[in-house]
């Protein structure tokens, strides 16, 4: 059984920063994804950024060059550093740990830690 916990969301005035954590245990394959996916009121849930064991990154073109994820393969965390933080950056994030492919994929989600950017 695996289990992702994040921390790190809440209240932040446009233009501030935050710093989302998430952590894994359980049974997890060594070569994996951990990322992170948010959802606004309304909207379609959409990749912020993901990271590879190996270290390659992947970004949305929203948050390129104001967000930046990080992750610690040993210890099975990830982190998602946010700056410049904007209005439209408010959802509920949701950390995602993956592996496989096909019907071979093995998809974990935690539960969801709100980002609300507001004045």
């Amino acid at each position: 059984q695996v289990q992702l916990v994040e921390s790190g969301g809440g209240l932040v005035q446009p233009g501030g920063s935050l710093t989302l954590s998430c952590a894994a245990s359980g049974s997890i394959f060594s070569i994996n994804t951990m990322g992170w996916y948010r959802q606004a009121p309304g909207k379609q849930r959409e990749l912020v950024a993901s990271i590879s064991s190996s270290g390659t990154t992947n970004y949305a073109d929203s948050v390129k060059g104001r967000f930046a994820i990080s992750r610690d393969v040993a210890k099975s965390t990830v982190a998602l550093q946010m700056d410049s933080l904007k209005p439209e950056d408010t959802a509920a994030y949701t950390c995602n740990l993956r592996w496989g492919i096909g019907r071979y994929e093995s998809n974990y989600w935690g539960q969801g830690t709100q980002v609300t950017v507001s004045s």
